[in-house]
């Protein structure tokens, strides 16, 4: 399973204005359009790389304008870039592509996924924009989760609150199995006990929120929330936790910078202009690396930025005075 897009709580809406960073971002280029398909003309120093990423509107376009912003600003140059909309045609897109000898596309989001696995098989792909890991062909390269890396979350965990000695998690296996197997490796060297609960439905979910809150110690013990369709949702879960935390000043952070504003202390989301650079790192070094693509890389989100919540460091007596280099910071002043 994998997201069509990036959620609107996953995106930071204060980065800058939407119609600046467009028009920054396409310059004065051409709009070429197809049935479906916004294109853009590689030049030189961006010959052998494409992006293809869903045709949405606002906020949503914005976070992909930065994405490729990124991607450009490490290739040193336009790269062919394509708004995939539902009616794309593949053919067109695959002749296009050839014409200016594109070898490995960067797919973002559902759309481009889908895009991407209707070309040539000798197009490599690198995958970006998701959260849960999608089914991929053998030619992709890398993916780029959405999921900020634990091993993130937990040190800045521990700077808020260094008494912290266990970690809550409840989550679907099918979703963020491969995270939580990550997650448990990176929390023992910081001192923390990872206790991950599985659950298959919202309902099983619920009542594991519930036994967390009746034996969790607020002095050493805090939650983390996921991007987690079965295990979080707006309706049921995240009332209940963002309740049961205030009330008993538990600590509760999440990989949904959405919640942030609702409650939780902090979240780590996406640079997307450095996700975008990363992403053209991994593009390039394929361009000069004959024969097979090697071992598939799936890859947490190390690209981030810091949001908190002042009010919920207050209520839980966490000191902000000399923990700067916060990037978003709720309530909005």
């Amino acid at each position: 399973m994998f997201e069509s897009s990036l959620s609107p709580s996953s995106i930071p809406l204060t980065l800058i204005s939407r119609r600046t960073l467009l028009q920054r971002a396409l310059g004065m280029l051409s709009l070429a359009t197809w049935p479906g398909i916004a294109g853009y003309a590689a030049t030189e120093n961006g010959r052998g790389i494409a992006v293809l990423y869903p045709d949405i509107g606002e906020p949503y376009r914005t976070v992909f304008t930065k994405i490729i912003e990124g991607v450009e600003t490490q290739t040193k140059g336009k790269v062919a870039n394509y708004a995939i909309g539902t009616s794309f045609n593949p053919q067109e897109l695959g002749a296009d592509l050839k014409k200016q000898e594109v070898k490995v596309v960067i797919a973002l989001g559902r759309a481009g996924l889908k895009a991407a696995s209707a070309l040539d098989r000798d197009i490599r792909v690198v995958v970006g924009g998701v959260i849960s890991l999608p089914d991929v062909e053998p030619r992709t390269l890398a993916i780029y989760s959405l999921a900020p890396d634990p091993a993130l979350l937990f040190s800045r965990l521990k700077k808020f609150m260094p008494g912290m000695r266990r970690v809550f998690v409840v989550f679907d296996q099918k979703q963020n199995g491969w995270l939580i197997k990550l997650a448990r490796d990176q929390a023992k060297p910081l001192g923390l006990e990872l206790n991950a609960l599985e659950a298959q439905d919202i309902k099983g979910a619920v009542k594991l929120y519930q036994d967390i809150f009746a034996q969790a110690d607020p002095k050493t013990d805090s939650l983390w929330l996921l991007q987690d369709s079965t295990t979080v949702d707006d309706s049921s879960v995240l009332p209940l936790v963002l309740q049961e935390s205030w009330n008993r000043s538990l600590t509760f952070f999440s990989s949904n910078v959405g919640h942030v504003k609702r409650g939780a202390l902090f979240s780590l989301y996406p640079n997307n202009l450095e996700l975008g650079r990363n992403m053209a790192t991994a593009a390039i070094s394929s361009l000069a690396t004959a024969g097979g693509n090697g071992q598939l890389k799936v890859l947490p989100l190390k690209d981030v930025l810091l949001a908190v919540n002042v009010r919920t460091a207050s209520h839980l007596s966490i000191n902000l005075e000399n923990k700067q280099g916060f990037d978003m910071v709720f309530p909005e002043p």
